[in-house]
């Protein structure tokens, strides 16, 4: 990862419909959703989500896999996950304990149910 790299990501997210995009197939993890059915839940016509879905895969955060006649989106996880570790790397000047509560921050809603007794 370099700095080339995340301002691309940052750009391509920095449009509400493509943001709106890449969250919802966020939520959608791991099975995907068909390009259809995207665009149905996030109320945009077909061909305008087809050109905000390749911004989004020229970044690397979406990726697409054929099933029969749907093309199925997945968000890159792997990509997302890499572009956080760049940013955090040299957290805090060497005082890696300064991050914890930043790190907290980024831990799934899954983990924080299963904590709750």
């Amino acid at each position: 990862m370099d700095n080339t790299t995340t301002i691309e990501l940052f750009a391509a997210l920095a449009q509400s419909t493509r943001l709106d995009a890449f969250r919802l197939l966020v939520r959608h993890e791991p099975e995907g959703l068909a390009a259809g059915e995207l665009a149905r839940q996030l109320d945009v016509p077909h061909n305008t989500l087809s050109a905000h879905l390749n911004v989004l895969s020229r970044a690397g955060l979406v990726v697409s896999q054929r099933q029969s006649r749907s093309i199925i989106y997945r968000a890159s996880l792997a990509q997302m996950q890499a572009t956080l570790a760049f940013l955090v790397r040299d957290c805090c000047a060497g005082h890696p304990e300064l991050c914890v509560p930043l790190l907290e921050t980024l831990q799934p809603c899954c983990l924080d149910e299963e904590k709750t007794p």
